[in-house]
């Protein structure tokens, strides 16, 4: 069997800038990506536009060009899939890793398609893929959405959004101009600092005028499936409801970190453990590279200040080489 310098688990932009690192290093390396090319940014909002600019979100030093003083999300999937061609990344797509093994010097990548032989393994997974769940009765409902797309689904609908965050404002503002009535649930007793400044706003004078229904200091405490059940500070009350969006953020996959052996710090952040520095975990040669760096605490690293994990992690690697005999 083949063994590779180095097996990158995630197909998303830090992924594809380890790759490009590897490729300018001369290191034998595969990208293996669950879903499609960038596969996270493919099931952001539809009309999302970033928070970063342009430039922050460049890798291999090739230019981003935006029409927008923030790019959406259509192009930065057209310009991450001209890198990838520009650098003829080895990425396999549709490859799900199910587990990383250590035996001896060498790992064994398995996939539900086949299994790789690597000196080393960078972990590039991000965080969303794995929504944090509410734990209420009915969350299991058809009606209960944890990502959302497209606001003309929820034309003409009651929809309750749960979050106060940049995904929820957004939702609650879109769908609300699709004709939808909106409620949104905080749990807080304002809407999130981080929302984007040129958006908070508009949230903000949408809920002074009554346009659209804010409970602060709220929660749901169960969804039925023409109704759901809130607690307020002023006592619970039940509304009617046709969809909830609960976009209440997202995670890394823990079992998976730990499956492949790498520890998650004792508290409520679980980060995992690594080396600034190097980036290499507690198990020697697996390295994480990204936002899964960050365990809970998912607004520490974004693509701007994680594009340096690349560079980091193969320069390390390279360091380390030992030419084959």
């Amino acid at each position: 069997m083949d063994i590779f310098d180095i097996v990158i688990i995630g197909g998303g932009p830090i992924g594809l800038a380890c790759g490009i690192e590897a490729e300018k290093a001369a290191l034998r390396y595969v990208i293996l990506e669950k879903g499609c090319l960038v596969n996270s940014l493919f099931n952001y909002p539809q009309h999302m536009t970033f928070f970063s600019t342009s430039e922050k979100l460049e890798i291999g030093g090739v230019p981003f060009v935006s029409t927008n003083p923030k790019p959406k999300r259509l192009e930065a999937l057209e310009y991450y899939r001209r890198v990838q061609q520009k650098f003829s990344l080895h990425v396999r797509l549709f490859e799900e890793v199910i587990n990383v093994i250590k035996d001896e010097n060498l790992f064994a990548v398995r996939t539900v398609k086949n299994t790789f032989r690597a000196k080393n393994v960078i972990v590039a997974t991000g965080f969303y893929d794995r929504p944090n769940l509410m734990h209420i009765p009915g969350e299991n409902l058809a009606k209960v959405k944890h990502y959302y797309n497209d606001p003309h689904y929820y034309a003409n609908q009651n929809v309750v959004v749960v979050g106060s965050s940049n995904s929820s404002v957004d939702a609650a503002l879109e769908t609300y101009r699709k004709g939808a009535k909106v409620t949104l649930v905080i749990r807080r007793n304002e809407i999130s600092h981080r929302v984007k400044y040129w958006v908070r706003p508009d949230i903000d004078n949408r809920i002074a005028e009554g346009s659209i229904t804010a409970h602060f200091n709220s929660c749901l405490t169960a969804i039925e499936e023409e109704v759901v059940h809130i607690a307020t500070p002023n006592g619970a009350i039940r509304i009617k409801n046709d969809f909830v969006l609960a976009l209440t953020g997202y995670q890394p996959d823990f079992d998976f970190l730990q499956k492949v052996g790498i520890k998650l710090s004792p508290d409520d952040l679980l980060i995992p453990e690594h080396d600034e520095l190097t980036m290499e975990t507690n198990v020697p040669h697996l390295y994480l590279a990204g936002v899964v760096c960050g365990g809970m605490n998912t607004h520490l690293w974004f693509i701007e200040n994680s594009r340096i994990h690349a560079e980091q992690i193969v320069r390390h690697i390279s360091r380390q080489r030992v030419p084959a005999k």
